[in-house]
């Protein structure tokens, strides 16, 4: 299932979104989205980010 999150980003940075998206023809919020969902494969990869796992055995 797919959550959404509000954002306030500074204009620039939107701007530049904009014509990266506009570029590859899509939403903005679909390049938003595919670019949060590659920083965090990367982070996960580089053991930047706890596994899934590890946040279980915390809980209990």
């Amino acid at each position: 299932m797919s959550k959404r999150v509000h954002v306030t980003l500074p204009d620039k940075v939107f701007d530049a979104l904009e014509r990266w998206a506009d570029d590859q023809g899509r939403p903005v919020a679909n390049l938003v989205a595919y670019l949060v969902e590659k920083a965090i494969e990367e982070a996960e990869t580089q053991g930047r980010i706890p596994s899934s796992s590890s946040n279980d055995k915390k809980d209990k």
